[in-house]
C-alpha cells in the first residue's frame, strides 16, 4: 500500500542533498580538491543539513520508520558534523599544522648545519628542510583523523544493519554502495585496514556513482508521482 503523506515526500530534495555531500566528498577523494576548497565543501554540507533534517522530520511523522531514522542520522553526521570536521581540518593544517612543521623543519636544519639563522641556510638545506614539511603536516593529519575512523564505524555499522530494510524499495543499490565507502573510510582513518592511496580514488568514484544514482531516484520519484506512472525506470524491490 502506497505510503500516505500529509505533506508531499521530500525524499526528492533529501536525494539531492546527499549527492551534493557525494559530489563533494567525491571530489576531494579523488584529489581533485586541496585543502583551500574545504570551507566551501562545509557551507554546502550544512546547507544540506538543513535539507535532510527536514526530509527526516518529515518522513518520520508519516511513519517511514527506515528512511526518515537513516535521513535524521545523515543530516547529524554525513552533513553538519563534516561540515564542522572539513572546516577544523582547514583551519588546523592551514594555521597550526603547517606553521608549526615548519618552524620544527628550520630549528633542525638550522641546528644540523649550526647556523642561527634561516637565511644563513643553503638553498639545499633549505630545499631539503621543506621538503620534510609535507610529510610533518600528513602525520599530524594521520593522528587527528584517527578518532573520525571509530566514529565511521559506528555510521557505517548503523547504515549496514539499515540496509536489509531497502530491499523492500529501489535504493538497495545505492545504500550497498554507500556501505561500501563507510567502511573503506573507516579502514583508511584508523589505519586497520586498506591502502588509502589506493583506496581513496576508488572511494571518491564510488561517492559520484552514489550522487548520481541519487539524482535520478529524486529526478524518478518526483516525475512518477507527478505524472500518476512509471515514466522513469526505477529498480525493482528484492523483497514485496
Amino acid at each position: 500500500m502506497a505510503q500516505e503523506h500529509s505533506f508531499a515526500t521530500p525524499g526528492p530534495a533529501g536525494l539531492a542533498a546527499l549527492a551534493v555531500a557525494c559530489f563533494g566528498f567525491g571530489a576531494v577523494f579523488m584529489g581533485k580538491v586541496d585543502i583551500s576548497g574545504f570551507p566551501l565543501l562545509a557551507a554546502w554540507l550544512i546547507g544540506g543539513c538543513l535539507v535532510q533534517y527536514t526530509t527526516a522530520v518529515m518522513e518520520l511523522k508519516d511513519h517511514n520508520l527506515t528512511g526518515g531514522n537513516v535521513f535524521m542520522f545523515f543530516s547529524a553526521f554525513f552533513m553538519l558534523a563534516a561540515a564542522l570536521s572539513v572546516f577544523f581540518k582547514w583551519y588546523a593544517i592551514s594555521f597550526i599544522f603547517i606553521p608549526k612543521a615548519a618552524k620544527e623543519a628550520m630549528d633542525a636544519a638550522m641546528a644540523a648545519a649550526g647556523v642561527a639563522d634561516v637565511k644563513m641556510l643553503t638553498p639545499e638545506q633549505l630545499g631539503a628542510a621543506k621538503a620534510g614539511i609535507g610529510k610533518a603536516v600528513g602525520a599530524m593529519v594521520a593522528k587527528m583523523v584517527y578518532v573520525e575512523g571509530w566514529m565511521w564505524m559506528a555510521g557505517a555499522a548503523f547504515l549496514t544493519v539499515m540496509t536489509i530494510n531497502y530491499a523492500k524499495s529501489g535504493m538497495f543499490g545505492l545504500v550497498v554502495a554507500l556501505d561500501i565507502v563507510l567502511w573503506m573510510i573507516v579502514g583508511c582513518d584508523t589505519g586497520w585496514f586498506g591502502d588509502p592511496k589506493t583506496w581513496k580514488p576508488i572511494i571518491g568514484y564510488l561517492l559520484v556513482f552514489s550522487g548520481w544514482y541519487g539524482i535520478y531516484m529524486a529526478g524518478a520519484v518526483a516525475t512518477n508521482t507527478v505524472y500518476g506512472k512509471k515514466i522513469f525506470w526505477t529498480p525493482p524491490p528484492l523483497v514485496k
